[in-house]
């Protein structure tokens, strides 16, 4: 889950169709930001890519004009927005609503391009003004050509909200489950029993760390319960420095059980106070498919790296539970994914590969720590990790919420 005071990778609508055609093949829409409003609608400028080029106009009252020449195989559309708001652009399907490309943000004034894989059938742009309806161009069909790129019907915010809403039950049993973890890693250090509190410790952040999707709706909370020294004016020993990572510096660097009750405490109480007012809590259920790609993105940037190590080496513990805290999201947009991503069982695949293979440094109750792991056995976790936070962004693009009216 993304650490306080440390920089996210993503952030919600920046992975549009290109990103799934660049992680998997999933989609035929690439967005290319374009600038100025060279080549207005209608217009073809120079293709020095070597490929056929349309202008097309993006407006309320001439959305998709000028295709008049339809033509099958790989090309790209200059989208012009000759109105005076901005607005999103979608080429599908009259037929089904499947979409092969969009673009999203074309400010008024200005030309981006979309390129997209044509085969036969029919196809139509939508625009979708800010603050206006949506228009539905005129029905272009293309005769022959073999088969196009791949479509996927859009996911609308009605559609996430069930997942959404179980997945946020989901965390409140969640939530009751680390009171009572977190409970006993106080307990444990106001008896001055450190070592129980060190066997303690890592069921409790492991439970924490399950809940990944969450951190958004847990607010201030995440940082209090969870944050790093990262950012703070003096890093480890800042007052402001609390949470599951204070504990464990102090546990794993001789800190007395005198030092330790204070922040204890006020851990066991943060994470009551998060439990008690999750009833209150709203998801957004737009952001379900986001989470569960930057879940493992974040696995790869911060445990796999050591940086978010205090002294336990339980890095690699971590990344499981992250495993786990993606299956959780994903098993409940999976009735969503299954007709539209052609690659889910290969991604389940994988997930159970890298499943295993973080299993196995498990010996007992301890885990192997990221620096003790030889060369070999470091890149196959980062390239399997990797590969599966490619393969997330699918899903987090098919995920995002998209306006239908």
């Amino acid at each position: 889950m993304p650490r306080s005071g440390l920089k996210k990778l993503c952030t919600p609508r920046t992975l549009g169709i290109g990103g799934a055609l660049l992680a998997g093949g999933l989609l035929a829409g690439l967005v290319v930001a374009g600038g100025g409003a060279a080549g207005g609608a209608g217009r073809a400028p120079a293709a020095a890519d070597g490929l056929p080029h349309t202008g097309v106009e993006v407006s309320s009252g001439r959305c998709g004009r000028g295709w008049r020449h339809a033509r099958p195989g790989t090309q790209v559309f200059d989208l012009h927005n000759t109105s005076d708001v901005a607005a999103e652009v979608y080429l599908k399907s009259p037929r089904t609503g499947a979409i092969y490309g969009e673009v999203e943000g074309l400010a008024p004034g200005t030309t981006r391009q979309l390129r997209v894989r044509l085969g036969g059938g029919t196809y139509a742009f939508m625009c979708l003004p800010d603050d206006a309806d949506a228009v539905t161009g005129p029905t272009v069909r293309i005769r022959g050509g073999g088969t196009g790129g791949p479509a996927a019907a859009p996911v609308t915010e009605h559609d996430l909200i069930p997942p959404a809403l179980d997945y946020q039950k989901w965390v409140g049993r969640g939530l009751d489950e680390l009171v009572g973890r977190t409970g006993r890693l106080r307990d444990a250090v106001a008896r001055g029993d450190l070592a129980g509190a060190r066997h303690a410790w890592l069921p409790a952040h492991l439970t924490y760390e399950r809940l990944g999707a969450a951190y958004g709706t847990f607010g201030d909370a995440d940082r209090k319960i969870n944050g790093t020294g990262a950012g703070l004016p003096r890093g480890d020993r800042d007052p402001g420095f609390s949470g599951f990572h204070r504990l464990e510096y102090g546990l794993w660097h001789g800190e007395s059980a005198g030092t330790l009750r204070a922040p204890a405490t006020a851990l066991a109480d943060e994470v009551r106070r998060l439990r008690d007012d999750w009833a209150q809590a709203r998801m957004e259920p737009a952001d379900l498919g986001l989470r569960a790609h930057e879940i493992l993105e974040n696995t790869l940037q911060f445990e796999l790296t050591g940086r978010t190590d205090y002294g336990s080496g339980s890095a690699l513990a971590t990344a499981r539970a992250n495993l786990d805290g993606t299956r959780a999201v994903l098993s409940r947009l999976r009735p969503l994914l299954v007709s539209r991503y052609p690659g889910l069982p290969s991604l389940e695949r994988e997930l159970d590969r890298a499943q295993e293979l973080l299993d196995g440094f498990r010996h007992g109750g301890r885990w192997t720590a990221p620096d003790h792991l030889d060369r070999a056995r470091r890149e196959r976790t980062d390239a399997l990790v990797g590969d599966l936070v490619e393969r997330l962004a699918s899903v987090a693009t098919l995920c995002d919420a998209r306006r239908t009216v």
